[in-house]
């Protein structure tokens, strides 16, 4: 299982979810599993999003996700 937590945008996407679980083996599975739960609107948060795994940014969508892993949704921002 993966702890998910959504900041600011990417929050208001998911319909102010502020954390879940979900099973994923990459970002980009992840991805379409969040997608798949919470909607387009959040599908497109997601495909520019920034992505913290266990505090450290992770740029590769394809690198394995282990177990018991935090993965931060952090959504583009104006101004920084």
């Amino acid at each position: 299982m993966i702890a998910v937590r959504f900041f600011a945008g990417a929050r208001a996407a998911a319909g102010g979810v502020s954390s879940e679980g979900a099973e994923a083996g990459s970002l980009r599975e992840l991805v379409q599993v969040l997608t798949d739960r919470h909607g387009e609107r959040l599908g497109l948060v997601l495909k520019s999003a920034s992505f913290l795994v266990d505090g450290l940014v992770c740029h590769d969508r394809e690198a394995p996700l282990p177990a018991g892993v935090t993965v931060d949704v952090l959504p583009p921002f104006a101004g920084g």
